[in-house]
């Protein structure tokens, strides 16, 4: 199930003082397991210093593109962002996992209208997004409003102006800069006043058929709600959340007691017995059974699993659907068993 490949390196580009675009080689072999929709993340796995460290990162080519590219922004103590930004080179060989995730655009015949919120490496699912929104009907019409410090810590800054050049009359940038003042840029951060002059000023005659948020988890909310409290469906408001902000695990405080588990991965079956104040993540991985993960932080969708005998509960979930938690799936990263016996099952999803 959390099969890597190996994969060499094929470009490194500086995007900012601190980012870099990571681009990958793809075997004839490979092609078919590497192939993405707009909007996916891939995982990549490397020894640092001694530790396996994985991180997952969302891709920021097109898929019409023929590429394999993401895009990594260094953060503050981040083990993997620092080693991509100082130490990789081209020709470096990465294990890879293949593309996942559910933060996607699919084109099909009908003329759509999508506007993106972005702040920071928001923007690496995005620029995917909007090259295919635009591609694929030219009668797609795509809003990017995009927040950051200052023009030189952007990331895709140049492919951004590329993109509204060849789609000047289909493509519209909003910028906002926190600690620059520009031309035809707001100051500030992305806020309420932000979503309120797009949908009710700037765009009010545009009729948007979805909107897809990334960035830090305080925008997306503030969006969110904004978006909501303007008339606009939960269906159309779609997000991908990087980081999370820490949630106290009261759930495994009123644990006590053990449980059996079976675990079902690659048609094979393995058991043991846990405490149920463990996640079952943590609990399967320290039992040496390979299953997948990336972020261990309930931020992305890796781990996901379905409970077919016994019950799990999730101290907190933002990625899966209520008619998804009915039908049994569970983040095995956010999840503690309830029952004496548990199955869970990680190739039914």
């Amino acid at each position: 199930m959390s099969d890597f490949h190996a994969l060499e390196v094929s470009a490194v580009e500086a995007l900012t003082p601190n980012s870099v675009a990571l681009s990958f080689e793809i075997p004839t072999e490979l092609q078919s397991s590497f192939a993405f929709k707009a909007g996916q993340y891939i995982t990549l796995k490397k020894d640092i210093d001694g530790k396996d460290v994985r991180r997952a990162y969302s891709i920021s080519s097109a898929p019409s593109s023929g590429k394999l590219t993401v895009g990594i922004k260094k953060v503050p103590d981040g083990t993997f962002s620092k080693f991509a930004n100082e130490s990789i080179t081209k020709g470096d060989v990465l294990e890879v996992m293949a593309p996942e995730g559910r933060f996607v655009f699919e084109p099909n015949d009908e003329p759509k209208t999508v506007c993106a919120f972005a702040a920071g490496s928001g923007i690496t699912p995005i620029i995917s997004i909007a090259q295919t929104v635009l591609e694929s009907n030219n009668t797609n019409r795509f809003v990017l409003v995009f927040g950051n410090q200052t023009p030189n810590e952007t990331m895709y800054h140049s492919e951004i102006q590329a993109l509204s050049k060849k789609y000047s009359d289909r493509f519209f940038v909003q910028w906002l800069f926190s600690r620059s003042s520009e031309e035809d840029a707001l100051f500030g951060r992305i806020e309420r006043s932000t979503v309120n002059l797009i949908l009710k000023n700037k765009f009010k005659d545009f009729d948007f058929d979805a909107f897809y948020l990334c960035g830090p988890e305080e925008m997306i909310t503030v969006v969110s709600e904004t978006l909501k409290e303007q008339g606009i469906d939960d269906y159309k408001i779609l997000f991908e959340l990087f980081t999370s902000s820490e949630t106290e695990d009261e759930l495994a405080e009123n644990l006590e007691g053990k449980s059996t588990v079976k675990v079902v991965l690659d048609d094979e079956e393995f058991e043991f017995t846990m405490d149920q104040k463990e996640l079952v993540l943590d609990a399967v991985l320290k039992n040496n059974i390979d299953a997948p993960y990336s972020c261990q932080g309930g931020v992305c969708s890796s781990c996901i699993a379905k409970v077919v005998e016994g019950k799990a509960e999730m101290v907190k979930n933002q990625i899966l659907t209520d008619g998804e938690v009915e039908e049994g799936l569970i983040l095995t990263c956010q999840s503690h068993p309830t029952t004496s016996t548990i199955k869970i099952d990680y190739d039914d999803v």
